[in-house]
C-alpha cells in the first residue's frame, strides 16, 4: 500500500507546523504520515543527517509520494537538493510540492520529458539556494540594523515570526501573488509588500523583538 509523507522543517516545536500541514490539505493533497525536523539549519544540515530527515530514505517506497512545502526543504544546496530528488525518482518515489505543485517523477522514459524534468529540477534547486543565501544576507543585515538601533523605540511588533517571514520568501522567489502568500501566510498584503520591498528592514523587526 503506497502513502504520502509530508516532510516539514521548522524552527521549534510548534513553528509554522500545523499552518503547513492546513496548507497542503487545503492544496488538495492527502497526507498519511508527517515527519519533521525542529531546529534544524536548512542551510547546514543535508537532509540525509538531519535527525528526523534520514528517516524517509528508510521508510519511503516504490509507488510512495513525499510530500514537502518546497525544494528548499530538501536539501542545504543546489547540489545536494538535485541529489536528494534524484536519489528519490531512483527509487520509486514521487516528490510533490505544495508550493506550485510541481511534480517530479521518475517513472517517464521519453527522452523530451527527461529533459524537461531535469531543468526544471535544476532551475528550482538553483532558486531554492539563491532564496537561502539571499535570506541568509537580508538576516545579518537585519541584524547590524537592530544592533545600530540600541535601545531606541522598537516599533510595531512584527505581524509574523521568522518561520512566517521564510514562508514569504520563499513564495516570493517562486512568483506567488501577493495574495496568495498574505493568506498562506496570514498576514495582510502591505505586509508581504513591505517584506519584499526591504526584507533587511523585516529581519531587523523581528531582531528588535527578540523573535
Amino acid at each position: 500500500m503506497t502513502q504520502t509523507i509530508f516532510y516539514a522543517r521548522v524552527s521549534t516545536v510548534d513553528q509554522h507546523l500545523d499552518h503547513q500541514i492546513t496548507q497542503a490539505r487545503a492544496a488538495g493533497f492527502t497526507v498519511d504520515e508527517v515527519i519533521a525536523d525542529h531546529g534544524v539549519s536548512g542551510v547546514a544540515v543535508p537532509l540525509a543527517e538531519r535527525p528526523e530527515g534520514r528517516r524517509l530514505f528508510d521508510k519511503l517506497r516504490r509507488g510512495d509520494t513525499l510530500l514537502v512545502r518546497w525544494v528548499d526543504r530538501l536539501g542545504r544546496n543546489y547540489q545536494d537538493v538535485t541529489d536528494t530528488i534524484r536519489h528519490f525518482m531512483r527509487q520509486g518515489v514521487v516528490i510533490k510540492t505544495v508550493i506550485n505543485g510541481l511534480t517530479f517523477d521518475g517513472a517517464t522514459k521519453d527522452p523530451m520529458q527527461e529533459a524537461v524534468r531535469d531543468a526544471l529540477i535544476a532551475f528550482m534547486a538553483a532558486t531554492a539556494q539563491a532564496q537561502a543565501e539571499a535570506t541568509k544576507e537580508a538576516q545579518k543585515a537585519g541584524i547590524e540594523a537592530a544592533k545600530a538601533d540600541g535601545q531606541r523605540y522598537r516599533g510595531k511588533k512584527p505581524t509574523y515570526d521568522r518561520e512566517g517571514l521564510g514562508v514569504v520568501q520563499d513564495m516570493l522567489a517562486v512568483g506567488a501573488g501577493t495574495s496568495e502568500i498574505a493568506k498562506a501566510v496570514g498576514v495582510s498584503r502591505q505586509t508581504v509588500l513591505r517584506i519584499k520591498a526591504d526584507p533587511a528592514s523585516a529581519e531587523a523587526a523581528l531582531a528588535r523583538w527578540g523573535m
